[in-house]
């Protein structure tokens, strides 16, 4: 089937479950999967500059479980008892996994990829030499950019419903540092930096407080931001407390080389990573 074919049993299989007892939608949730984990689709792609959510790839996420059975999986001395294998072919990938690392089929990981004992789930995107460090998460459907340093524990969480939701997205050049949570379809855009232990969900204010006046933006971290978690007041019947927040603190230069400025940004702005 090409991929109009695809598209078409997949949504009309989501629409009417009784359609997954025919041979051809069944296959037809198997392919999607099969090409997600190669990479020949994407949940979500970047088109003249904004993402577009595939919302019937995300469809053959959801009905990939209802088209598999529970199996038990040998991995040399451990076992697995799941519907989704891990995946394979790691060689001819170019895709570097060290002992501990879970990658599961229908995921892609780019060639000239590490990760470390992390987390990569069905329906994720890991770009090109992009590094997913130890106990870092890749949520189900996560984007991931290229030339990406997700740091130690950091968590991107998974969307998988309602199809078509904006999954979480990691653009190019982003350095994510350790302990770091980005959930609720945020999207952190190219070469920003998140100091350590920054979360940002969809009602974070995340401020910018560079300028004379405060800037609020929520659900989107702009291009090179600085970003470090603070904490701003607000007042309730019982008294006034400080609620979670994210503070842009400056800039990177988009003009200097991505690892010099990345180094500046970490000097000048003094940002735990």
């Amino acid at each position: 089937m090409n991929v109009s074919d695809l598209e078409k049993r997949v949504s009309a299989a989501w629409v009417d479950r009784e359609k997954l007892k025919e041979p051809v939608s069944r296959a037809a949730v198997l392919q999607a999967v099969h090409l997600l984990d190669k990479g020949e689709l994407r949940v979500a792609e970047k088109v003249e500059g904004e993402w577009k959510v595939n919302a019937w790839v995300m469809q053959a996420v959801n009905l990939y479980f209802a088209v598999t059975a529970l199996d038990v999986h040998d991995y040399g001395p451990f076992q697995a008892r799941d519907k989704i294998p891990l995946k394979t072919g790691l060689e001819e990938a170019g895709i570097r996994l060290v002992p501990g690392a879970v990658v599961r089929y229908g995921s892609y990981v780019a060639p000239g990829s590490v990760v470390m004992p992390g987390f990569v789930n069905i329906g994720a995107r890991v770009g090109k030499g992009s590094m997913v460090d130890t106990w870092a998460t890749v949520g189900s459907c996560a984007q991931v950019g290229e030339n990406v340093h997700l740091a130690g524990g950091v968590g991107i969480g998974g969307v998988l419903e309602p199809p078509g939701a904006r999954p979480n997205i990691i653009e190019d050049g982003c350095f994510i540092g350790s302990r770091c949570i980005v959930v609720e379809g945020v999207l952190v855009e190219e070469d920003a930096v998140l100091g350590a232990n920054t979360v940002i969900t969809a009602s974070t204010p995340i401020i910018d407080v560079t300028g004379p006046q405060e800037i609020v933006h929520k659900g989107r971290v702009p291009a090179r931001s600085v970003v470090i978690p603070g904490t701003r007041p607000k007042q309730y019947p019982a008294g006034t407390y400080q609620i979670p927040c994210a503070l842009i603190v400056g800039k990177r230069s988009a003009t200097t080389d991505k690892k010099v400025s990345l180094n500046q940004a970490l000097r000048e702005f003094e940002v735990q990573v």
